[in-house]
């Protein structure tokens, strides 16, 4: 009786790890594919960051002093700009997106970097700035204080800095003044634009809507991009339709890829790589020179002289170079512990590969960075 019990539990657990695995692969259509017509929109304007400890602008920036000037006029201040300083102003670009779906009166994020040649944002705050889209019409008004995750201090001999002192966030620091015109919920079908485009996955994502509405709904018109019809029942419900579609889950499939950083030494590889039968050797070439320098000096009260002989060293040391036969249509795993057997370090890995591609014998993209 126990050793049924162990059984089937063993037979449970195998089982629920292999639903999890399973599970762990696929990734809902949310992930996957962006609805046509549901995008952010990029917003920039110019302005002025006040209240700054001497670390703004210097005198040679023209633009924050007309700035400066133009702003209090505006205000109603009569100034003369050849008495007005500008160290604790700086001159900024404001940046945001404009969410989806945005209200007027809705708050986004904002990021403010320096424009001039201020030495640190800290401490400031920036006044209103308008906000605008490519169609050159304002979408949002920015302003408050500045949040810079930076430090920066020193004097003539000697500075600490972390990180960018010139570049901060404004958390909710933009209202919306204007909404983009969009009618969601009105549309007889619905595009959906895969994010990386590739036959098999989109293939994968309409017989999954088909199958889950019990209905020819979805169809792929190309490699990125698939054509759902909005069913008769949900015409009214567009909203509950797009939030059941998009909690599908699909595996997606990708492209065999070996990505390489050789300034960085870093190697990513797929779980798809593959290679045919090739032999590997790979030795190092190890140059050491060294110099010295002989002395000879006299016997005590000889009346000699000293002498200096320099000498160089030159050693030339060759590693043993391993021969190790990959066989064809090994798993990465497989390819991992090979090359690790003949001791081969990230750079060495990567010249590896570029000769292997050169072979014709790696089944995978190579991108090098």
């Amino acid at each position: 009786m126990m050793k049924k019990l162990i059984f089937i539990t063993t037979v449970l657990l195998l089982t629920l790890c292999g639903l999890l695995s399973a599970s762990a692969e696929a990734s809902r259509i949310k992930e996957l594919a962006q609805l046509e017509g549901v995008r952010s929109n990029q917003l920039v304007g110019y302005g002025l960051v006040v209240g700054l400890n001497g670390t703004g602008d210097s005198a040679s920036t023209q633009f924050t002093i007309q700035s400066l000037v133009n702003m209090m006029e505006r205000l109603g201040v009569t100034v003369d700009r050849n008495k007005v300083k500008v160290s604790n102003v700086a001159a900024v670009v404001v940046t945001a997106d404009l969410p989806p779906f945005a209200r007027a009166g809705n708050s986004i994020d904002v990021s403010v970097s320096s424009v001039g040649d201020a030495e640190n944002l800290a401490g400031g705050t920036l006044l209103m700035t308008p906000l605008k889209a490519a169609d050159g019409k304002i979408y949002a008004v920015a302003q408050g204080s500045l949040v810079v995750g930076s430090l920066a201090f020193g004097g003539k001999a000697a500075k600490v800095q972390k990180n960018h002192p010139t570049a901060g966030r404004i958390p909710g620091g933009a209202l919306v003044e204007r909404e983009v015109p969009f009618v969601f919920g009105q549309q007889q079908a619905l595009n959906y634009r895969l994010k990386d485009s590739d036959f098999t996955t989109i293939s994968r994502m309409r017989e999954v809507i088909n199958a889950h509405f019990g209905a020819e709904l979805a169809r792929a018109l190309d490699a990125g991009q698939l054509r759902v019809q909005v069913p008769d029942s949900y015409r009214e419900q567009v909203v509950e339709f797009v939030s059941q579609l998009e909690l599908l889950e699909v595996t997606p499939d990708s492209l065999a890829r070996i990505v390489v950083n050789e300034r960085t030494g870093t190697i990513v590889m797929g779980d798809r790589v593959r290679i045919s039968t090739v032999a590997v050797s790979h030795g190092n070439l190890n140059l050491v020179i060294s110099e010295k320098t002989n002395v000879s000096q006299p016997n005590p009260l000889s009346s000699g002289q000293t002498v200096q002989t320099p000498e160089t060293l030159v050693d030339v040391a060759e590693d043993k170079g391993n021969l190790v036969v990959l066989e064809q249509g090994v798993s990465i795993g497989d390819v991992a512990a090979a090359l690790n057997a003949i001791g081969a370090t990230p750079r060495d890995l990567i010249a590896i590969f570029q000769a292997i591609k050169a072979a014709g014998a790696l089944y995978a993209d190579l991108v090098i960075l």
